[in-house]
């Protein structure tokens, strides 16, 4: 058996496969986000630690006797976060995260104080990067900067609590912008660009390798062997390791908290200026392009909250109840700002076309076709940068919804396949990592794609209506960036 942990932005997810991926326990813990500032976006490091232990409690509670035959433990989380440690690796401030825009000029600074930064790392600095924080808290936080020895990413704060071993692996720190990317180990230029030295970095790892060991009371206290913990992978790579998305031509989509169109590669191809990610795989070898929507699921979930249903699948059910009017109110999902491809912190969600008779079902089916709209401009972005899209996998929690998957598959003009145990694609991920680290086996033919449950296809006449609606929603932004700029900053 082996165990996956992902720890998400929204909580933190625990399963428990065995050597078929059968998924035998799950269990999750919800996580909160805390937002003191306009563009900030923290979590409090201390929180990671008791949802872990909780999601741990509640998987080891339905295992039953599989339990004690826990052989090794994957890690899988929120890519960027920036975790700093002084010298006894006591956590100085709440984490920044992933989806804060803060950092925006500082970007600037760090690829003026080194030119070759897009060549070295292969993608545009962006405020939700690791480095761009640093610079932010060496301004704004000088004191604090002094005292940082370690600066970890969220899955490896929680790494070094579970096995005493500062280490990372090298897909989770392709998003910091201090990786060497094409030669997958750790830039020396980029790190003095953001006035840090490689002893503040943590070892380096393939996914699948040994990280570290369980302590030994945390073994005690959660019943198992003290057993290797491997290297893991940030979220989107585990979730393709789960979807067995590892050759060139596989790709998913990951509707989670925030959207993902993935594309894995044999060798390295950046196209930084359209805001487009290439990252080192999570298994040896391997890299991946990636477009990033900084809000998607979190959209439908934003959208059942402020007007009253009781939850994302009542609203849903509401969307799915009322005729359809597609395109008929227009969302722009950036209620975060957003990356791909606009590397705009500043940008900001609204809806466009509401009138007397517009219903919460007929908003909620907005928020849908715009978060798929986006989805395009993601896809553009990888295809511009050679990606190909043979075939593409829908997974996270959004993947559930049965009519957002064909609005998706209408939009992007392409089938979409919904796999075995997509919902849960990164822990899975990490729990095959977790296997590849006790067994050495061949990541292609150990990690195959989980069994097609079904094929959504496009839709003809839906696929034409978007068609004419997609310009107008492209439109929408740009006429509409420069009126929400100054009110976003």
């Amino acid at each position: 058996m082996w165990l996956g942990i992902d720890l998400g932005t929204s909580g933190v997810k625990v399963v428990l496969a065995d050597a078929d991926d059968r998924i035998i326990a799950q269990a999750s813990a919800p996580l909160a986000v805390s937002r003191p500032r306009p563009l900030w976006s923290e979590q409090d490091p201390d929180h990671w630690w008791e949802a872990t232990r909780e999601a741990v409690a509640g998987a080891r509670a339905g295992a039953g006797s599989a339990w004690g035959a826990v052989a090794a433990i994957g890690l899988s989380g929120q890519m960027h976060g920036a975790t700093l440690l002084d010298a006894s690796d006591r956590v100085l401030r709440p984490a920044i995260l992933w989806n804060d825009g803060r950092s925006h000029a500082e970007c600037a600074v760090l690829e003026a104080a080194e030119p070759r930064s897009r060549e070295i790392t292969g993608n545009l600095a962006m405020p939700g990067f690791t480095a761009p924080k640093l610079l932010w808290v060496r301004a704004h936080e000088p004191d604090l900067f002094a005292r940082v020895r370690r600066v970890l990413l969220p899955k490896d704060w929680l790494r070094l609590r579970l096995t005493g071993e500062a280490a990372t692996d090298v897909s989770d720190a392709s998003g910091t912008l201090w990786l060497d990317v094409a030669r997958r180990c750790w830039s020396q230029a980029m790190l003095a660009a953001t006035g840090l030295e490689v002893s503040a970095m943590p070892a380096l790892y393939e996914g699948p390798e040994e990280s570290g060991r369980l302590r030994a009371e945390i073994a005690a206290a959660w019943g198992i062997a003290r057993v290797p913990v491997a290297a893991g992978g940030g979220d989107n790579a585990a979730g393709a390791v789960g979807a067995g998305v590892l050759r060139p031509g596989e790709a998913l989509l990951s509707l989670g908290t925030s959207g993902v169109l993935f594309a894995a590669d044999d060798r390295f191809r950046p196209n930084p200026e359209r805001a487009a990610h290439a990252f080192c795989h999570a298994v040896p070898g391997a890299w991946h392009q990636m477009s990033v929507l900084l809000s998607a699921a979190s959209c439908l979930s934003w959208a059942a909250r402020v007007s009253g249903a009781r939850d994302e699948a009542t609203l849903l059910a509401e969307i799915e109840a009322e005729p359809a009017s597609p395109g008929r109110i227009l969302f722009l999902p950036y209620l975060s700002g957003e990356r791909t491809p606009h590397n705009d912190p500043a940008a900001r969600g609204g809806f466009f076309g509401m009138d007397h008779g517009t219903t919460r079902a007929a908003l909620g089916r907005a928020v849908l076709e715009g978060v798929a709209f986006a989805f395009a401009d993601a896809q553009d972005v990888l295809v511009e940068a050679g990606a190909t899209l043979r075939e593409v996998t829908l997974i996270g929690g959004g993947a559930r919804s049965r009519l957002w998957a064909t609005i998706l598959a209408a939009v992007l003009h392409r089938p979409l396949l919904l796999r075995a145990s997509g919902e849960v694609g990164p822990a899975l991920g990490a729990a095959r990592l977790a296997r590849l680290c006790t067994s050495g086996a061949d990541p292609a033919s150990a990690c195959p794609p989980p069994p097609i449950v079904s094929v959504v296809e496009p839709d003809p006449a839906l696929a034409e209506r978007y068609a004419g609606v997609l310009p107008r929603w492209r439109a929408l932004h740009s006429q509409t960036r420069d009126l929400v700029e100054g009110v976003s900053r």
